[in-house]
């Protein structure tokens, strides 16, 4: 199957790669083990939020966002990296981001235009994973541009909820800041999201002419 991008390449035999350990096919690793669960938590930060449980929703988000960065050192450290592994962590930022904006917005702590927003890009992209994948594509490389809105829209989920805790000035200043930033996330989103599809394109038209030649 051919492939959108190449992570990383080898220059001579045995030598380690400029980008990290090679990806390897293996599932039961501590680094898969480790987001997994961070995938299982979020439906449940999702519901107490929903539910305005908000404090405790807020320490099990820490919790699972420590190990974000806990997985990936893991399997750096002690070479777990696997293929899989590198799948599951873009999936728990996408499912994170979704559910707790849903939740947000059944709480009535943000508007549900930008749930839609983020909505309707996901679908997106989803669509045109579809459609490389049916044309022999794997995923598209992460640009930067997309792993800024990433960051930024999850960084809002925590302000928005620190926000919502209390009446008094200083909780809505957070709050303005957390709406505003999740703006800038879901412009940046978006942005990332013309990239992909550009890129999409071009992959797809560059085949249809090797097809025709």
């Amino acid at each position: 199957m051919a492939s959108a991008s190449s992570p990383h390449t080898n220059n001579d035999d045995g030598e380690q790669e400029a980008f990290g350990p090679e990806a390897r096919d293996v599932i039961f690793t501590i680094p898969n083990l480790i987001s997994l669960i961070r995938i299982l938590s979020i439906p449940c930060i999702a519901y107490l939020i929903s539910q305005r449980q908000l404090l405790l929703s807020l320490v099990i988000l820490m919790i699972s966002s420590a190990t974000d960065g806990l997985d990936g050192y893991i399997a750096r450290r002690f070479n777990q990296v696997s293929r899989i592994g590198q799948l599951l962590d873009p999936i728990a930022d996408r499912l994170l981001i979704i559910c707790s904006m849903l939740a947000l917005g059944w709480a009535h702590i943000v508007p549900w235009w930008l749930l839609i927003a983020v909505g309707v890009r996901d679908l997106i992209m989803l669509m045109e994973i579809l459609v490389l994948a049916d044309h022999g594509y794997g995923p598209l490389p992460v640009h930067f541009v997309g792993k800024a809105g990433t960051a930024l829209l999850l960084m809002c989920v925590p302000i928005l909820i620190i926000g919502d805790l209390g009446s008094q000035n200083i909780f809505t200043v957070l709050h303005l800041i957390g709406v505003a930033g999740a703006i800038w996330g879901i412009g940046l989103y978006w942005v990332a999201g013309v990239i992909y599809i550009s890129q999409g394109v071009v992959l797809i038209t560059h085949l249809g002419r090797q097809n025709t030649e």
